[in-house]
């Protein structure tokens, strides 16, 4: 088959990958709506009302004393993870209730209630807000962690930029791979249409 029939079919065929990668990346240089999106949403502490003495444990690597609108936290790093202790008596600290953490988010998305609005639900350890947010609290880092409706789009986005396609890992790795390959034979193909003269193809 002639070389400009190839080139011609890899055009067609390679069409829907670069008008999405040129439309992805186009995006990914502007950054629209990223700052939200990927916003760290932390936990409202406030300045310890008593001094506490700690006494050191050979076990902990990294120690953090806070204090919350529950009260005040021991969070120490052992070769196992992450403890949330009561400083008051060593002790974990219970696993929390949906009550308990509303009121430890609720207390934190005040920062900022354009983007989280208010608590609308509870999923176990997942606070969903009216806005849509879902916000996850890791109890024993007592960290929180967010996600709305604009993070979803625009990690959609990366999965078209990436030809992450059907969500299956081995169909996207065979496009991942088959989409530079395509590109490339493209531009060979074209170099090597350009270099011949007309009469000889």
């Amino acid at each position: 088959m002639r070389r400009r029939t190839w080139h011609r079919r890899l055009g067609v065929l390679i069409f829907l990958p670069v008008l999405a990668w040129a439309g992805t990346g186009l995006v990914f240089l502007v950054k629209p709506g990223y700052e939200g999106a990927y916003a760290r949403l932390p936990v409202r502490t406030y300045p310890l009302e008593r001094s506490i003495s700690l006494a050191p444990h050979p076990e902990w690597l990294e120690t953090r004393l806070l204090r919350t609108v529950l009260g005040e936290h021991l969070l120490t790093l052992t070769p196992e993870g992450w403890q949330h202790l009561d400083p008051r008596t060593m002790e974990p600290w219970p696993a929390p209730t949906d009550e308990v953490l509303r009121a430890l988010i609720d207390d934190a998305i005040t920062s900022d209630r354009q983007r989280y609005g208010r608590i609308a639900e509870m999923e176990e350890d997942v606070a969903v807000t009216d806005t849509g947010v879902r916000i996850r609290i890791d109890w024993d880092e007592l960290r929180l962690s967010q996600r709305g409706r604009d993070t979803d789009w625009i990690d959609a986005l990366y999965r078209v930029h990436y030809l992450q396609w059907t969500g299956l890992p081995s169909i996207d790795r065979v496009l991942g791979v088959a989409g530079p390959v395509l590109l490339a034979s493209l531009a060979v193909l074209g170099l090597s249409l350009l270099r011949r003269p007309r009469t000889g193809t």
